[in-house]
């Protein structure tokens, strides 16, 4: 019997690099700027699926509010997962971008008229602008994170 040559080789779950990157992703999900942006997106999410509701279009725009209702959950579920298990939902936070720049287009795509009314338009430029700046901010905090652990930086650190 033979074995194969990776067979005693470590995983790459065991790779010391591998681990060093989760523990400054777990430090990065800790901070104060991530705690604060984990809520504003589960904020900025639930507003964006009630926003029908608050700005009065649900009865005129029935495409419109299964729309924001969809995007809005989504984006709150990523802002929850963000608070709840924030090494994997890291991963996931440039979403955000594209859900945002979608809630902004939507008012001119998602409706049968392709156009709204001008609330229901300013309602989701500002809502889907706020979800997608979230969404390069949390995504800026990964990617300073991986940058850091790949040129042997810890801009996460204290000095001793």
């Amino acid at each position: 019997m033979t074995s194969s040559p990776h067979s005693h080789s470590p995983t790459m779950g065991g790779h010391p690099e591998l681990a060093e990157m989760r523990d400054r992703l777990e430090r990065t999900a800790s901070s104060g700027t991530a705690v604060a942006t984990e809520g504003l997106v589960l904020l900025a999410g639930i507003y964006a699926a009630i926003s029908p509701w608050i700005v009065h279009f649900s009865a005129t725009a029935g495409s419109l509010t299964i729309n924001n209702l969809i995007v809005g959950l989504t984006a709150a579920f990523i802002g929850a997962g963000l608070a709840l298990a924030p090494v994997r939902m890291f991963r996931l936070a440039w979403t955000l971008v594209p859900l945002g720049v979608w809630l902004i287009i939507s008012p001119w795509v998602a409706t049968a008229t392709h156009g709204a009314g001008t609330g229901v338009i300013w309602n989701n430029v500002v809502t889907g602008a706020v979800i997608c700046l979230l969404g390069l901010a949390t995504a800026g905090m990964t990617i300073t994170v991986t940058r850091g652990a790949r040129h042997g930086h810890t801009p996460l650190t204290t000095p001793h």
